[in-house]
């Protein structure tokens, strides 16, 4: 089972907006807030954002070694094409808009979407 995800962000507060608004729109709730960092949780699992005095950059590179994407399963098509729409008012850029909602190939329904730092997320029809 997966205990958490932790994510290194360089900007906080502008990335708890588009991911706080993704992680409640997908059933998550805030379970921890301190001034460098903010959680969400569902269930067992809980996912981090932290702005670490530590970093080494400013921009997440999804194509180099390390973390590509976070997956979620939402509920059908209908859900996938929904969120898709409002996650570009809340911070999300569609990724491969040529090939949505079939990026993942034929059988697929899913979006792929990226932050303002570079961090991809999928958003997957749960019935594909």
């Amino acid at each position: 089972m997966l205990h958490h995800v932790e994510l290194w962000v360089p900007d906080l507060a502008g990335s708890t907006g588009p991911w706080g608004w993704l992680l409640e729109e997908l059933g998550w709730t805030v379970f921890q807030d301190w001034p460098g960092g903010r959680s969400w949780r569902l269930g067992g699992v809980y996912l981090v954002l932290e702005q670490s005095p530590a970093l080494t950059g400013d921009v997440h590179d999804r194509k180099a070694p390390g973390l590509n994407h976070i997956a979620f399963t939402v509920g059908g098509p209908a859900d996938v094409d929904r969120l898709t729409t409002e996650a570009q008012q809340h911070g999300w850029s569609l990724l491969f808009p040529e090939k949505h909602p079939h990026a993942g190939g034929p059988g697929s329904y899913a979006a792929y979407l990226e932050d303002n730092w570079g961090y991809e997320v999928e958003l997957q029809a749960s019935d594909q």
